[in-house]
Protein backbone atom coordinates (compact mmCIF):
# COMPACT_ATOMS: atom_id res chain seq x y z
CA UNK A 1 0.00 0.00 0.00
CA UNK A 2 1.25 3.19 -1.45
CA UNK A 3 1.90 5.71 1.68
CA UNK A 4 0.16 8.75 1.77
CA UNK A 5 2.30 12.16 0.26
CA UNK A 6 1.01 14.11 3.21
CA UNK A 7 1.78 11.74 5.07
CA UNK A 8 4.86 11.00 3.93
CA UNK A 9 6.13 14.93 3.57
CA UNK A 10 4.97 15.52 7.63
CA UNK A 11 7.27 12.18 8.56
CA UNK A 12 10.34 13.16 6.36
CA UNK A 13 10.13 16.97 8.05
CA UNK A 14 10.22 15.10 11.70
CA UNK A 15 13.31 13.80 13.31
CA UNK A 16 13.28 10.12 14.41
CA UNK A 17 14.17 11.31 18.14
CA UNK A 18 11.06 13.42 17.71
CA UNK A 19 9.36 10.58 16.37
CA UNK A 20 10.33 8.23 19.44
CA UNK A 21 8.81 10.58 21.71
CA UNK A 22 5.39 10.65 20.10
CA UNK A 23 4.92 6.81 19.89
CA UNK A 24 6.38 6.91 23.73
CA UNK A 25 3.45 9.49 24.93
CA UNK A 26 0.95 6.85 23.10
CA UNK A 27 2.88 3.87 25.29
CA UNK A 28 5.32 2.62 22.56
CA UNK A 29 8.61 2.27 24.01
CA UNK A 30 10.68 -0.45 21.45
CA UNK A 31 10.74 1.81 18.19
CA UNK A 32 13.69 2.72 17.48
CA UNK A 33 15.90 -0.57 16.14
CA UNK A 34 19.46 -1.14 17.87
CA UNK A 35 21.85 -1.29 14.68
CA UNK A 36 21.17 0.07 11.75
CA UNK A 37 23.05 3.64 11.17
CA UNK A 38 23.70 5.39 8.83
CA UNK A 39 26.24 3.61 6.57
CA UNK A 40 26.05 4.38 3.14
CA UNK A 41 24.01 6.95 0.83
CA UNK A 42 22.56 7.77 4.08
CA UNK A 43 22.38 11.54 3.75
CA UNK A 44 18.85 12.10 3.77
CA UNK A 45 16.14 11.44 6.20
CA UNK A 46 13.72 8.64 4.48
CA UNK A 47 10.02 7.62 4.99
CA UNK A 48 8.89 4.14 3.66
CA UNK A 49 6.47 1.26 4.02
CA UNK A 50 8.41 -1.68 5.52
CA UNK A 51 9.27 -4.78 3.35
CA UNK A 52 10.31 -7.24 5.69
CA UNK A 53 13.11 -10.32 5.12
CA UNK A 54 14.05 -12.85 7.95
CA UNK A 55 17.11 -14.62 8.70
CA UNK A 56 17.71 -17.63 11.23
CA UNK A 57 20.94 -19.15 12.20
CA UNK A 58 22.72 -20.90 9.22
CA UNK A 59 22.12 -24.49 8.83
CA UNK A 60 24.27 -26.69 7.24
CA UNK A 61 22.26 -28.05 4.30
CA UNK A 62 20.07 -25.66 3.76
CA UNK A 63 22.91 -22.09 3.96
CA UNK A 64 24.82 -23.12 0.99
CA UNK A 65 25.76 -21.13 -2.28
CA UNK A 66 23.26 -23.28 -4.12
CA UNK A 67 20.34 -21.71 -1.87
CA UNK A 68 20.97 -18.81 -3.42
CA UNK A 69 19.21 -20.30 -7.10
CA UNK A 70 16.43 -21.58 -4.91
CA UNK A 71 12.30 -19.80 -4.73
CA UNK A 72 12.90 -19.10 -1.56
CA UNK A 73 15.87 -16.62 -1.47
CA UNK A 74 16.49 -13.14 -1.13
CA UNK A 75 17.03 -12.73 -5.01
CA UNK A 76 13.25 -14.07 -5.53
CA UNK A 77 12.45 -11.40 -2.59
CA UNK A 78 14.20 -8.52 -4.05
CA UNK A 79 12.05 -9.05 -7.13
CA UNK A 80 9.09 -8.79 -5.07
CA UNK A 81 10.14 -5.13 -3.37
CA UNK A 82 7.40 -2.75 -4.57
CA UNK A 83 9.02 1.01 -5.02
CA UNK A 84 9.34 2.77 -2.76
CA UNK A 85 9.58 0.38 -0.25
CA UNK A 86 12.25 0.04 2.71
CA UNK A 87 13.50 -3.42 3.14
CA UNK A 88 13.91 -4.35 6.81
CA UNK A 89 16.27 -7.57 7.33
CA UNK A 90 15.72 -9.50 10.37
CA UNK A 91 19.53 -10.45 10.91
CA UNK A 92 19.80 -11.57 14.40
CA UNK A 93 22.32 -9.05 14.45
CA UNK A 94 25.16 -11.24 13.15
CA UNK A 95 28.29 -9.40 12.40
CA UNK A 96 30.21 -11.52 10.77
CA UNK A 97 28.04 -12.70 7.59
CA UNK A 98 27.26 -10.00 5.03
CA UNK A 99 22.86 -10.13 3.77
CA UNK A 100 23.64 -8.46 0.72
CA UNK A 101 26.66 -7.40 -1.45
CA UNK A 102 26.84 -5.00 -4.10
CA UNK A 103 25.20 -6.99 -7.30
CA UNK A 104 22.05 -7.73 -4.80
CA UNK A 105 21.97 -3.78 -3.23
CA UNK A 106 21.99 -2.46 -7.11
CA UNK A 107 19.17 -4.40 -8.55
CA UNK A 108 17.31 -3.18 -5.33
CA UNK A 109 18.30 0.13 -6.51
CA UNK A 110 17.18 -0.34 -10.16
CA UNK A 111 13.58 -1.24 -8.73
CA UNK A 112 12.74 1.92 -6.57
CA UNK A 113 13.64 0.66 -3.22
CA UNK A 114 13.79 3.61 -1.19
CA UNK A 115 16.38 2.07 0.90
CA UNK A 116 17.72 -0.97 3.32
CA UNK A 117 17.83 -1.03 7.07
CA UNK A 118 18.77 -4.16 9.11
CA UNK A 119 20.41 -5.12 12.12
CA UNK A 120 22.97 -7.03 10.29
CA UNK A 121 25.94 -6.22 7.94
CA UNK A 122 26.79 -6.05 4.20
CA UNK A 123 29.58 -6.59 2.47
CA UNK A 124 31.13 -5.54 -1.06
CA UNK A 125 31.30 -1.85 1.13
CA UNK A 126 32.74 0.16 -1.63
CA UNK A 127 30.22 -1.61 -4.03
CA UNK A 128 27.30 -1.21 -2.14
CA UNK A 129 28.52 2.68 -1.45
CA UNK A 130 28.84 2.82 -5.49
CA UNK A 131 25.08 1.86 -5.89
CA UNK A 132 23.69 4.67 -4.62
CA UNK A 133 21.41 2.65 -2.12
CA UNK A 134 20.78 4.24 1.24
CA UNK A 135 21.62 2.15 3.79
CA UNK A 136 21.58 1.78 7.46
CA UNK A 137 23.40 -1.41 8.90
CA UNK A 138 25.56 -2.56 11.55
CA UNK A 139 28.76 -2.65 9.83
CA UNK A 140 30.55 -4.26 6.91
CA UNK A 141 31.97 -8.12 6.62
CA UNK A 142 32.99 -9.97 3.77
CA UNK A 143 31.84 -13.28 4.17
CA UNK A 144 28.65 -14.31 2.40
CA UNK A 145 25.50 -14.59 4.25
CA UNK A 146 24.99 -18.08 4.32
CA UNK A 147 28.14 -18.12 6.57
CA UNK A 148 26.21 -17.51 9.39
CA UNK A 149 22.67 -17.09 7.85
CA UNK A 150 19.91 -19.19 6.51
CA UNK A 151 17.17 -17.10 4.80
CA UNK A 152 13.73 -18.24 5.18
CA UNK A 153 11.02 -15.77 3.94
CA UNK A 154 9.87 -12.40 3.27
CA UNK A 155 6.66 -10.01 4.12
CA UNK A 156 6.07 -11.53 7.84
CA UNK A 157 6.78 -10.22 11.03
CA UNK A 158 10.09 -9.64 11.82
CA UNK A 159 12.18 -9.11 14.95
CA UNK A 160 14.82 -6.16 13.75
CA UNK A 161 17.18 -4.67 16.47
CA UNK A 162 14.65 -5.92 19.12
CA UNK A 163 11.63 -4.37 17.62
CA UNK A 164 8.61 -5.95 15.91
CA UNK A 165 8.20 -4.77 12.27
CA UNK A 166 4.92 -6.40 10.39
CA UNK A 167 4.89 -5.57 6.38
CA UNK A 168 3.52 -1.92 5.94
CA UNK A 169 4.60 -0.66 9.28
CA UNK A 170 5.83 3.03 8.48
CA UNK A 171 10.14 3.37 9.12
CA UNK A 172 11.29 6.57 9.48
CA UNK A 173 15.42 6.59 8.63
CA UNK A 174 17.90 9.33 9.40
CA UNK A 175 21.11 10.29 11.23
CA UNK A 176 20.12 9.30 14.56
CA UNK A 177 19.26 5.70 12.92
CA UNK A 178 15.54 3.60 12.39
CA UNK A 179 12.55 3.74 13.71
CA UNK A 180 9.00 2.02 13.12
CA UNK A 181 5.97 3.28 13.23
CA UNK A 182 3.14 0.64 13.51
CA UNK A 183 0.48 0.95 10.28
CA UNK A 184 -2.50 1.96 12.55
CA UNK A 185 -1.28 5.21 14.15
CA UNK A 186 0.66 6.45 11.00
CA UNK A 187 -1.44 9.43 10.47
CA UNK A 188 -1.80 10.47 13.96
CA UNK A 189 2.04 10.36 14.63
CA UNK A 190 2.79 11.94 11.33
CA UNK A 191 0.23 15.09 12.63
CA UNK A 192 1.92 14.77 16.42
CA UNK A 193 5.33 14.86 15.46
CA UNK A 194 4.76 18.02 13.17
CA UNK A 195 3.20 19.75 15.80
CA UNK A 196 5.84 18.78 18.30
CA UNK A 197 8.74 19.60 15.98
CA UNK A 198 7.26 23.03 15.69
CA UNK A 199 6.90 23.43 19.52
CA UNK A 200 10.43 22.49 19.97
CA UNK A 201 11.63 25.33 17.44
CA UNK A 202 9.74 27.77 19.54
CA UNK A 203 11.17 26.09 22.80
CA UNK A 204 14.82 26.75 21.27
CA UNK A 205 14.08 30.14 20.09
CA UNK A 206 13.18 30.63 24.03
CA UNK A 207 16.22 29.14 25.23
CA UNK A 208 18.70 31.54 22.49
CA UNK A 209 16.88 34.04 24.75
CA UNK A 210 17.72 33.07 27.72
CA UNK A 211 14.65 31.88 29.09
CA UNK A 212 15.24 29.15 31.93
CA UNK A 213 14.20 25.39 31.40
CA UNK A 214 12.15 24.70 34.56
CA UNK A 215 8.85 25.08 33.23
CA UNK A 216 9.25 25.50 29.24
CA UNK A 217 10.82 22.49 28.79
CA UNK A 218 8.50 20.19 28.99
CA UNK A 219 6.04 23.34 29.26
CA UNK A 220 3.48 23.98 31.61
CA UNK A 221 0.19 25.70 30.96
CA UNK A 222 1.52 29.18 31.05
CA UNK A 223 4.17 28.34 28.48
CA UNK A 224 1.82 26.53 26.09
CA UNK A 225 -0.78 29.11 25.94
CA UNK A 226 2.13 31.49 25.25
CA UNK A 227 3.40 29.31 22.52
CA UNK A 228 0.30 28.76 21.17
CA UNK A 229 -0.57 32.72 21.16
CA UNK A 230 2.55 33.24 19.72
CA UNK A 231 2.22 30.84 17.34
CA UNK A 232 -1.26 31.23 16.10
CA UNK A 233 -2.45 28.25 17.29
CA UNK A 234 -4.44 29.66 19.92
Amino acid sequence: MTLDKAIADALRASSTATITTVLLKKGIRRCWMKGPMPAFNARDRLVGRAFTLRFVPAREDLATPESWSSPRSTRAAIEDMPEGCIAVVDSMGVADAGIFGDILTARMKKRGVAALVTDGVVRDGAGVDDTGLPVWCAGVAAPPSVAGLTFVGWQEPVGCGGVAVYPDDVIVADGDGAVVIPAALVEEVAKAAVEQESLELWIMREVEKGVPLPGLYPPNAETKARYEAESGKS
